[in-house]
């Protein structure tokens, strides 16, 4: 085989490695860019799901406040119709 071949050969063989390598670290890019914008994703809507929690916590805590107010109001309309009543034995 004549060395300028030989040459050729190794040149192409050295060619088709480099591209195969830069092929190979696009295709890894391009997965962990892919990654990247997934966990963007569940980042995005992990955020929107905690605001949606914190909401509902925030209406579920007014609810509560809201119920003692109501029964305070009732134990006090209770104590009042006891007081009323002449049937009802108070402690004197």
């Amino acid at each position: 085989m004549d060395t300028g071949v030989i040459v050729i050969l190794v040149i192409a063989a050295l060619l088709v490695l480099v591209i195969a390598l830069v092929a190979g670290r696009r295709a890894k890019e391009r997965q962990l860019e892919g990654r990247r914008e997934e966990a963007q994703e569940l980042r995005s809507d992990a955020e929107a799901q905690a605001y949606r929690a914190d909401e509902r916590a925030s209406i579920a805590e007014e609810q509560a406040e809201q119920a003692r107010r109501e029964r305070a109001d009732a134990e006090e309309q209770a104590r009042r119709a006891d007081e009323l009543d002449p049937d009802v034995e108070r402690d004197r």
